[in-house]
């Protein structure tokens, strides 16, 4: 790995070098890109005028599961308390939240987003229950909007790309990059994940305790709800009165 800082401009060339490297002309580009979305993200306000909800979960989930009416039901209750739903715009728990904020605001203020990914082979196109559609050709720039549109996370049952989305949004918390949004591990299949990393990390020396009392582990998504919930009040209580959405039709 490279010590040159990602937004560091990049040293000069050597003499005697080829005058004409495309590689080198490519990571300069790439360096100057993050310099500006990193000055951009000075920009931003600190909090967004709606309250978002990310639920992280797998994509080989079917509506035939239990899991997915669980995370159906838990989407819908978050609509009612004026959550906007955002996930990955896929298949399974993604739909399954997607559809849960759909039935949950039959009035149409709640917003219903997906942040799709563009993966080779991949047929399946977003899922249905979409109000706003944001397509993304990299991991990186779609964790990246995860964090910057959403106020708090729900990490159901998932694969590798669900762990990747929560342990970098616990990163960002734990360095203080996120403040006061929760991050919520709901049921029993992250418990054994937690606990390992109790018994190896923490005891080896390269986890603090207090990691652990930035995230919840909670096995009803009622209590997951609440936690939100909660979140939302301290959210709303910071901002003024709340705007309401135009109903549907109307520009906004």
């Amino acid at each position: 790995m490279s010590d040159v800082s990602p937004l560091s401009p990049l040293p000069p060339r050597k003499p005697g070098g080829s005058a004409s490297d495309p590689g080198r002309a490519i990571d300069r580009i790439i360096v100057n890109l993050w310099a500006t979305i990193e000055d951009l993200e000075h920009l931003q306000p600190e909090e967004s005028r709606f309250f978002r909800t990310t639920i992280f979960g797998s994509a080989r989930i079917t509506p035939s599961d239990e899991i997915y009416h669980s995370v159906r039901d838990t989407a819908a209750s978050l609509a009612r308390l004026g959550c906007d739903i955002v996930t990955g715009g896929g298949p399974g728990l993604m739909a399954a939240a997607n559809e849960g904020a759909k039935s949950g605001d039959p009035s149409g203020r709640i917003r219903s987003i997906g942040l799709t990914i563009e993966l080779p082979n991949l047929e399946e196109g977003p899922n249905p229950y979409l109000d706003r559609i944001t397509a993304h050709r990299t991991f990186f720039s779609r964790l990246h909007h995860f964090v910057r549109m959403s106020q708090a996370f729900l990490v159901f049952p998932g694969g590798i790309g669900t762990a990747l989305e929560s342990f970098m949004t616990w990163q960002l918390v734990q360095v203080g990059m996120l403040r006061e949004r929760p991050v919520v591990f709901v049921g029993e299949h992250w418990r054994g994940l937690l606990e390992w990393m109790k018994d190896t990390m923490l005891k080896g020396g390269y986890l603090n305790p207090r990691d652990f009392d930035l995230v919840s582990l909670v096995d009803d998504p009622k209590d997951a709800i609440a936690i939100v919930a909660e979140a939302k009040r301290a959210f709303d209580a910071r901002r003024p009165p709340r705007i309401l959405r135009p109903a549907p039709g109307a520009s906004e």
